[in-house]
């Protein structure tokens, strides 16, 4: 819960930073009293500023998979920090770490390094439009792939050049789909689409198989590239891409958050069929080659191959899920719970299924005050750090904030 020292950085903070923070940690996008200022973080816990401990239920909105300050991976990343980080060149983490992703991940025949989601998903966007020399690419409405001016969900500084050439369809609806294609015509440079709808403040929806295989066949019926955006559930939902057990493989993928553990990295993964259009686009930046942060992702993907974390968070996440829901029907609260277990989009909404800003932000707050922090409206993560005793007394928390919210005159 925000405290004294909290408020005092806040303070600080708006006399020195535009607005007093910026992003998805913008104060407006946060419950009233959640924390901005965090001092330490290990395994599944994080405090703040003024020592409060918190279950963190966004794991760093997604990086964190295997628990804040992870002993073989923040090694891996000590040793390589010790040798050669940043410098002049790549270290051979660099083919190392491809080398490691084109064997995990069954469409990719390369892989290139960056630092950001938003970084890999402009590679990607570069590619697609070298692949052809087309301009029209096709994204779901509401899908979020960065904070680039062509992608930004907050238009403010951008112009209408910036998304010129963009065509918009609804996720999971093959008519939308198709008719996003024919508009397009012969100038469809590509298709992205994320893994899952995982939109904010509306419910989250695994992909529809049919919707997923059309976006295939019409990529290749166009000569056009098909893209995946896992940057945020890259990992969490397979050991591969995210469309692998649906049996779609796309051309290109974006990844992220995850890929090591918290430590900054993303990448772009690619078939052969993208393979001469990635080696003409021009794309650099002065960190992206970094060893550290590759060796972090090597000891990742190692654990991500060897151990059961995957199993591990899934049923961590049912656990939580099947508890709110009883504690959801005992208390009378209108509670909806959408996406896969491990990633769950937790909202108190209304009659008509729409998010409930006002108590959802509330349940948040409440959460947060008890030590569990929640989201009111933004997906959030299971870690496998976590253990069953945190989703124990994350669920003995959420009952307690329940009975206060049934009891009010607001629901």
């Amino acid at each position: 819960m925000a405290g004294k020292i909290d408020g005092e950085l806040r303070a600080r903070a708006a006399r020195v930073i535009p607005g007093g923070m910026y992003g998805h940690q913008s104060v407006a996008l946060l419950p009233p009293h959640a924390p901005q200022f965090f001092v330490r973080a290990e395994g599944a816990y994080l405090w703040d500023a003024d020592g409060n401990r918190y279950i963190d239920f966004m794991c760093g909105y997604g990086p964190n998979l295997f628990g804040y300050c992870h002993p073989e991976i923040d090694a891996a990343y000590a040793r390589q920090m010790a040798e050669i980080d940043v410098a002049t060149g790549p270290t051979p983490r660099m083919v190392e770490l491809a080398e490691a992703f084109t064997g995990m991940v069954t469409h990719a025949d390369w892989a290139m390094f960056c630092k950001n989601g938003t970084d890999a998903s402009s590679m990607a966007l570069l590619t697609a439009r070298a692949y052809r020399g087309r301009k029209k690419v096709l994204m779901a409405s509401g899908a979020y792939h960065g904070a680039a001016p062509w992608c930004t969900p907050i238009p403010a500084g951008t112009v209408e050049d910036d998304r010129a050439h963009f065509i918009y369809y609804q996720y999971n609806d093959v008519r939308s789909l198709e008719h996003a294609v024919a508009l397009a015509g012969d100038d469809l440079a590509a298709i992205f689409a994320s893994p899952f709808k995982h939109d904010v403040f509306v419910d989250q929806e695994l992909p529809d198989p049919a919707y997923a295989r059309r976006a295939r066949e019409l990529c290749d019926e166009k000569d056009a590239l098909l893209l995946v955006d896992d940057i945020r559930a890259g990992f969490r939902i397979e050991r591969n891409c995210s469309w692998a057990h649906l049996g779609v493989e796309p051309d290109l993928s974006t990844w992220g958050k995850a890929i090591a553990n918290g430590h900054p990295i993303s990448a772009l993964l690619g078939n052969d069929r993208a393979r001469e259009a990635a080696s003409k686009i021009y794309v650099t930046g002065s960190f992206w080659f970094a060893g550290a942060a590759m060796a972090a992702s090597l000891e990742t993907l190692r654990l991500i191959r060897e151990t059961d974390y995957l199993e591990r968070t899934i049923a961590l996440g049912d656990r939580l899920r099947i508890g709110l829901a009883a504690i959801a029907r005992a208390r009378g609260i209108n509670l909806s719970q959408t996406g896969p277990s491990q990633m769950p989009l937790i909202m108190i909404v209304d009659d008509e299924g729409h998010c409930d800003f006002e108590n959802s932000s509330a349940f948040a707050d409440g959460m947060i005050a008890g030590g569990a922090y929640f989201h009111p409206f933004h997906n959030m993560f299971i870690g496998a750090a976590m253990s069953e005793a945190d989703i124990d007394r994350a669920l003995e928390i959420a009952d307690g904030v329940a009975k206060r919210i049934s009891a009010s005159a607001v629901v």
